[in-house]
């Protein structure tokens, strides 16, 4: 960090974040003007407009801010805080057991699960030969091979995580794309569909990005179940719609000049052992097991845990693969989990709902906001932090509108996707950074391409899940 950014962050950010913090905490509840509004109620919503400011400046990495939360909230409004702080009449004090059970909620372990398959995946060189045998499909036309790319990283994307496929296709196409003549701009469409695929194609599961668990735990929590296999079957043809509208204006701003593109994907020189038929069987197994949890009755999340009892069990995953598991986005999940503990357990969710007249308001106009909010904040913040702070608040937006199963999960579904759509800048996502990092794509390219299937994808998500294809009731 260079020191003017560590100046602005921590010399101006942070002091103007523990002032409004504090001043939240600290103000009459009256000057709310909130009726029945209680302390702990109050330091609720301090908590949550710290974790906000906190994950927008990203003064701290944010993965700490909601370890940090977790922390605050055990101690000012749990039933095992700091005695003079969390008394009975200040109000209904958070079960500490309920906050600490945050870090292995049902759908982080979902997560989990999700993580050691592609770790496993990548060291066994299952993605290798998956991404060769798909990609040859697609023959050696420029064109067919963009779209090679799109659906592939798409389908990667639904079980990978979105960074490690980007970062995988990109190391088969930089041989690729340095031999392409520099006055051929689709060279460009080419570096810019790893990100567009790999933002578009985590939509298609629960897996596939953590705003997407978010919104399945949520959902849950307020009694509308969304099995792995619903969400998919929901997603996966959305997904494939905007892979088609990203095919085509990719080679619209960007066609092609070469009239044939060879690709030379290394076949995986791991030797095959009873290991990697392990590693097959359970990775196709686990997949299998999602996609019929209708009939199996086995829930998606304990579904998850198999693979790493499995692969733990036969030596397979180690103490050293349990090092490369993502835990900087468990955690980050889990303290948005905490926050939405704290709005449910202390009463604040009911209490809003009475102070706030959801149910006299438009429901097209409440979900164009929230979507252009989280589509915004996307943009400039993990996709995680800004679903993690916005489905709480949703859930019980959508209550208070007695939008019942079906609304629900077109809203809060909708606001996982604009999470993911969001792709303006190098900044607005991990792959998007390792895409501008090959110094193939300048940032007003990415900008342009990221408006025009943003704002497809904003609308297009919107009739998709309110009116096409609902979710059922």
């Amino acid at each position: 960090m260079s020191n003017s950014k560590f100046s602005v962050k921590y010399c101006v950010l942070l002091p103007i974040v523990l002032i409004v913090t504090i001043l939240l905490w600290a103000l009459p509840v009256s000057v709310f003007g909130i009726a029945d509004l209680t302390v702990v109620q109050q330091r609720v919503i301090a908590l949550f407009v710290f974790a906000a400011l906190m994950w927008i400046f990203e003064i701290i990495p944010n993965w700490t801010t909601s370890v940090l939360v977790i922390v605050i909230a055990l101690l000012t409004v749990s039933n095992k805080g700091i005695g003079f702080f969390c008394k009975p009449e200040f109000g209904t004090l958070v079960d500490y057991k309920s906050l600490m059970a945050a870090f292995a909620d049902p759908v982080v372990m979902l997560f989990l699960g999700g993580f050691v398959l592609a770790i496993v995946a990548e060291k066994y060189g299952l993605d290798v030969t998956m991404a060769r045998a798909l990609l040859s499909l697609f023959g050696t036309k420029p064109k067919m091979v963009l779209l090679g790319f799109l659906l592939v990283i798409a389908i990667f994307s639904m079980f990978m995580s979105n960074t490690a496929t980007a970062a995988m296709m990109l190391a088969f196409l930089v041989p690729v794309l340095s031999k392409l003549p520099a006055d051929d701009k689709g060279k460009i469409g080419l570096a810019l569909a790893i990100p567009v695929a790999a933002n578009i194609g985590g939509i298609g599961t629960p897996i596939g990005t953590p705003p997407n668990a978010t919104a399945v735990k949520f959902l849950a929590e307020a009694g509308y179940d969304v099995t792995f296999m619903q969400w998919a079957e929901r997603m996966v043809p959305y997904v494939l719609i905007m892979i088609v509208v990203a095919w085509v204006v990719l080679q619209l701003l960007f066609p092609f000049k070469s009239e044939k593109i060879v690709l030379e994907i290394p076949e995986n020189k791991r030797k095959k052992d009873w290991r990697t038929t392990v590693v097959w069987i359970t990775f196709l197994g686990t997949i299998l097991l999602w996609a019929t949890e209708q009939w199996t009755k086995i829930n998606s999340n304990v579904v998850a845990l198999i693979p790493l009892g499995v692969l733990t069990a036969t030596g397979i995953f180690g103490k050293e693969d349990i090092k490369e598991i993502n835990w900087s986005v468990l955690w980050l999940v889990a303290g948005g989990f905490a926050l939405g503990t704290c709005l449910q357990s202390t009463g604040l969710a009911k209490v809003l709902i009475n102070a706030i007249p959801f149910n006299t308001m438009s429901v097209v106009l409440v979900m164009i906001i929230a979507g252009l909010v989280c589509y915004f904040l996307s943009n400039f913040i993990s996709n995680s932090a800004t679903a993690a702070l916005l489905i709480p608040i949703l859930i019980v937006v959508a209550e208070g509108m007695n939008l019942g199963a079906t609304g629900s999960r077109a809203m809060i579904s909708y606001i996982a996707v604009c999470a993911s759509i969001a792709m303006l800048f190098p900044i607005s996502t991990p792959p998007n950074a390792i895409a501008s990092s090959t110094g193939m794509v300048e940032t007003k390219d990415m900008t342009k391409v990221g408006i025009i299937i943003g704002a497809f994808g904003f609308i297009l998500g919107y009739f998709w899940l309110t009116a096409i294809f609902p979710f059922a009731a």
